[in-house]
């Protein structure tokens, strides 16, 4: 098979790269970051292509903390068309383009005139069930600040009705887009995979303090309000939370109005670092309401770390409520604070959930079942054999 991928970024996608070139199906792979960042990812050059234009420019105004709202929608919707324009002039003969969902539209169509699949790799919840989600999410927190540029969220759906198949990595995913309307068999669920070399257990959590850690982008849509409210309610004499990631901008118009002692901010940090805090932390917790898969979930269990995750968090996909950790409703205070609070009272139940963790995380293995997977799925896609 000859593959092509489209992707802005990184994401997931070299993961996937790396798996498809093992395999020898990789054509090439597109993306919106420059060669100096994606050389790290262990591909040869002449495989990567890359478009930065655009992209880079968005990237570099953020962390600048110029942040216009209408600026960043226009350069976002701009490098979506100018990204797709651009695959579309240079996309070789090849039986299948995997493209992030908002890249690949016009290209998905060029190489389904050509007799190849176009699938629509979506990483998270259907595009208008995340922006209904959080639209809520800003009503109950009086946040007056654009979801999404309703451009962004047309071109979207006409990719989802224009694709062969949707990938997505989580069943609390696929859900939503059947509650959306869209066909159960154009939708086929492949959970991430963990990078074992990186994230295992080079610690463990104090015997005198409780240790609970959230990582990820730290706004609204992840529940990050909820968790500083149900951690104020945890009762322990020596506890901490420590929040790892972006502080994003949602937030930052409520926090003022949210419990903080004994909670520490440290923004983002390298992937060595996160591991040590994950092994040396009694629980995870990621209330999120809404994402496809959590990959800091995958992580957390490698490194012994047992997750108190919400229903919208693909966590049911990755272990089991009770065993490896909690899976509780979303924006349910009591019940984040009534799980932290078991663990923080019974050692021995974090201790078991902890070795529960690490043997679950050698079941779902690295990104190489990841790569058999879709490996199946695309021989099966391009043969028109059912998925």
């Amino acid at each position: 098979m000859r593959i092509v991928q489209a992707v802005f970024g990184v994401f997931h996608h070299f993961e996937l790269a790396r798996e498809l070139e093992r395999r020898g199906h990789l054509e090439a792979i597109y993306s919106t970051w420059p060669w100096a960042r994606l050389k790290r990812e262990g591909l040869e050059h002449a495989k990567v292509k890359t478009y930065p234009l655009l992209h880079t420019t968005e990237m570099l105004l953020l962390r600048a903390r110029i942040d216009f709202p209408w600026l960043r929608d226009q350069l976002s919707y701009a490098n979506a068309l100018a990204f797709d324009e651009w695959t579309l002039r240079r996309i070789p003969p090849c039986d299948a383009l995997i493209a992030i969902s908002g890249a690949g539209l016009k290209t998905g169509r060029l190489v389904q005139q050509r007799g190849g699949k176009f699938i629509c790799d979506r990483g998270s919840s259907h595009h208008r069930y995340q922006e209904q989600v959080v639209a809520e999410e800003y009503r109950r927190w009086g946040v007056n600040r654009s979801i999404s540029d309703i451009r962004d969220t047309l071109r979207e759906e006409e990719t989802y009705e224009v694709a062969d198949a949707i990938t997505v990595p989580s069943r609390f995913a696929a859900r939503s887009f059947v509650e959306m309307g869209v066909p159960a068999e154009k939708l086929r669920v492949i959970p991430y995979g963990v990078r074992l070399e990186r994230f295992t257990r080079t610690g463990e959590p104090p015997a005198d303090r409780f240790e609970v850690l959230f990582a990820g982008s730290v706004g609204l849509r992840k529940g990050v309000p909820y968790l500083l409210e149900a951690f104020a309610k945890v009762r322990h004499p020596a506890k901490r939370l420590r929040v790892v990631g972006t502080l994003h901008p949602d937030l930052k118009t409520v926090l003022d109005r949210l419990p903080r002692e004994n909670v520490e901010f440290f923004g983002s940090v390298k992937q060595e670092t996160l591991a040590q805090f994950m092994s040396t932390s009694h629980v995870m917790v990621l209330p999120s309401l809404e994402e496809g898969l959590a990959l800091v979930q995958g992580q957390a269990l490698a490194c012994g770390c047992p997750v108190l995750c919400s229903t919208n968090t693909g966590g049911e996909d990755l272990f089991t409520d009770g065993v490896e950790g909690f899976i509780v409703p979303i924006r349910d205070v009591e019940a984040l604070t009534e799980k932290m609070q078991q663990l923080a009272d019974d050692p021995a139940l974090q201790s078991r959930m902890s070795e529960a963790a690490l043997r679950r995380v050698q079941s779902i293995g690295g990104w190489s079942d990841y790569g058999n997977q879709w490996e199946t799925f695309l021989s099966d896609l391009t043969a028109g054999r059912p998925a």
